[in-house]
């Protein structure tokens, strides 16, 4: 297949363009960082004829440090992913596999010991400044059980780079049903691996984490460390996009997939393992807390196994062992 890779030189860029060359694919890469913006149309007019597929995963990412953000995350995210859209459809391109984000979702899924299955109120500021992390249930002040989450629950995005990344799955859905083409969204849960980009705050957890370590800084846990994630390795992302490419998906329709390993640990077990295989130092957990956070996502991955043929491989001691020392971008 030809396939048009946004993003192409981004941290999990580069491991998806390995992948698919390494499956005898033939990549064509565009990225802002080499001199091409998605959101150039003659750009992509020049690069897209021919091509079977397109794998997007050119974007803003992380939670954003102010509102100041807001045009950029729009920009990059939504306004570039329209533009790569209409493209498509100008060139007829068949295939569309889209890096989306667990963080659509907003809260995991709970079940309250009273209600059963319940969306939990948004997080009080005051409950969080007093060190009350946990979410209560709707109809009381229940505490609540974090539940695995399929691809079918509400949506809920909590910051600017949720509500873009929905906004991508929402214009692809447009783009499939106006064209018949087959749109995938990956629905990538906490990545970490070699080459994340260091020393921003735009990065996720596991780089924030991994950046102190190499300045000989404590990592530093917000909350009480107890937050629920799935931590899947760069790798495993990289082979569910390459089995997004060649499988799963209907014609006319967006079809969403947890990309997660159904394995989930805590913040604070991810630093404390990330800290011992560096050797030091200790993580600090801080009490503080972000707005924009959620406090529990834990994923069920079945349908990206059965539809898509995918299970994450990489074992998270393995991964984070790795990753203690991996170079970062």
């Amino acid at each position: 297949m030809k396939i048009l890779l946004t993003g192409a030189a981004g941290f999990i860029g580069r491991h998806i363009a390995t992948a698919l060359t390494d499956a005898g694919h033939h990549v064509t890469p565009l990225d802002i960082r080499t001199g091409t913006d998605v959101r150039d149309p003659t750009a992509l007019d020049r690069l897209l004829p021919g091509t079977d597929a397109v794998c997007h995963q050119a974007a803003k990412v992380g939670l954003g440090v102010s509102l100041a953000d807001l045009p950029d995350y729009t920009s990059t995210n939504a306004h570039g992913t329209a533009v790569l859209l209409a493209a498509m459809a100008r060139h007829h391109t068949p295939r569309l596999v889209l890096a989306s984000s667990m963080v659509v979702y907003g809260e995991g899924a709970y079940t309250c010991p009273d209600h059963g299955p319940v969306r939990p109120r948004p997080r009080d500021p005051d409950d969080l400044a007093r060190g009350a992390f946990d979410p209560r249930c709707p109809h009381g002040d229940h505490h609540l059980n974090p539940a695995t989450i399929n691809e079918d629950a509400p949506t809920d995005p909590r910051n600017a780079y949720a509500t873009t990344k929905l906004t991508q799955e929402h214009l692809a859905a447009t783009w499939a049903r106006e064209t018949g083409g087959t749109a995938i969204a990956l629905r990538y849960h906490n990545v970490y691996g070699p080459h994340m980009p260091a020393d921003t705050p735009y990065a996720g957890v596991a780089a924030l984490f991994r950046s102190a370590l190499h300045a000989g800084r404590p990592p530093r846990v917000f909350e009480d460390g107890a937050q629920r994630r799935d931590f899947i390795h760069v790798r495993d992302v990289a082979a569910a996009n390459l089995a997004a490419l060649t499988r799963g998906g209907h014609p006319a329709t967006l079809t969403a997939y947890n990309i997660a390993t159904g394995h989930p640990h805590t913040v604070g077990e991810m630093a404390t393992a990330l800290a011992t295989a560096h050797g030091g130092p200790h993580p600090i957990t801080t009490g503080e807390y972000r707005l924009g956070d959620v406090r529990h996502i834990v994923a069920a991955p079945d349908r990206a196994r059965t539809h898509l043929g995918f299970t994450a491989t990489i074992p998270f001691t393995d991964g984070i062992t790795e990753f203690a020392t991996a170079p970062l971008a």
